[in-house]
């Protein structure tokens, strides 16, 4: 038995098993992760990223197609919102390169120590996986459009999915972004202690994304991108969306995650008999 506890030295190990790790551990985990990133060839992450982006197809298109068979009744969009979860289903367990993920974790290396070779990393790292997100999302969005794959019903959802995703105003869209940013950073920010509840976790947070209509660049440009094809909406009003919302997700992901959990590391790391 240990010394002041009633019990069994195998019972205490389960107990710290069990014990949640604290924030460090996390940062830590994540900031690994970030740190292997910068390590990846461009060309790996580019490929990666379009698989991404073309993933993200499959969000529109589970979303338009609840759409097209459910009653247009005040609860319909609660419904719907499910379909947004797929493609980060699909993104996120397939370990591939989804833009706004990436506004998290190798933001975490330079927030922990700050050097120039990580700042030049961090630029090809974003610059790499948003090109192909986008690119994926121009050519996916087109082949919905005009491979013909889908009824007249459905593709007049994706088209209202294209209008309701770009009708707001430059800095209604931003605002919106930067919940969206908040909420898939918060979901990286999960996901190393989900294991087994990962998908749940996925779900849930992106969910909350649709159902509050909160704008997310490469999933938006996607639904964009389609009404553009589509003649729904002009490729203006595609720039249009792309721009605040590309900023709110940044806001979002950087300023309200990545600074918050770094501060709140080095408080930790500051405070009196604290090694970690």
């Amino acid at each position: 038995m240990s010394a002041g506890t009633p019990i069994s030295d195998e019972e205490v190990e389960e107990v710290e098993k069990r014990e949640r790790p604290r924030s460090a551990v996390i940062f830590e985990t994540i900031r690994r992760e970030g740190e292997a990133d910068y390590e990846r060839a461009s060309l790996a992450l580019f490929w990666s990223a379009v698989a991404a982006g073309g993933s993200m197809t499959f969000s529109m298109i589970t979303m338009g197609v609840l759409q097209a068979h459910i009653a247009d009744t005040p609860w319909r969009p609660l419904v719907t919102s499910f379909g947004y979860t797929i493609g980060f289903l699909i993104v996120i367990l397939g370990r591939q390169q989804l833009f706004t993920e990436n506004t998290l974790t190798p933001l975490l290396p330079m927030f922990y120590e700050p050097g120039w070779w990580k700042l030049k990393q961090l630029g090809r790292l974003w610059g790499v996986i948003l090109a192909g997100n986008l690119i994926a999302a121009l050519i996916t969005s087109g082949v919905v459009a005009f491979s013909g794959a889908f009824a007249s019903d459905t593709l007049g959802s994706f088209d209202a999915l294209a209008r309701s995703a770009t009708a707001h105003p430059f800095w209604v869209l931003f605002a919106k972004a930067i919940f969206a940013g908040w909420l898939i950073a918060l979901m990286v920010w999960l996901l190393p202690l989900a294991e087994g509840a990962a998908p749940f976790i996925i779900i849930i947070l992106t969910y909350v994304v649709a159902a509050g209509d909160f704008g997310h660049i490469i999933a938006g440009s996607v639904e964009a991108m389609f009404g553009a094809w589509h003649g729904a909406i002009s490729w203006g009003t595609v720039l249009a969306f792309i721009v605040p919302t590309l900023l709110g997700n940044c806001v979002g992901g950087v300023a309200f995650v990545a600074a918050i959990s770094s501060a709140e590391i080095a408080s930790e790391k500051g405070s009196p008999g604290n090694t970690a």
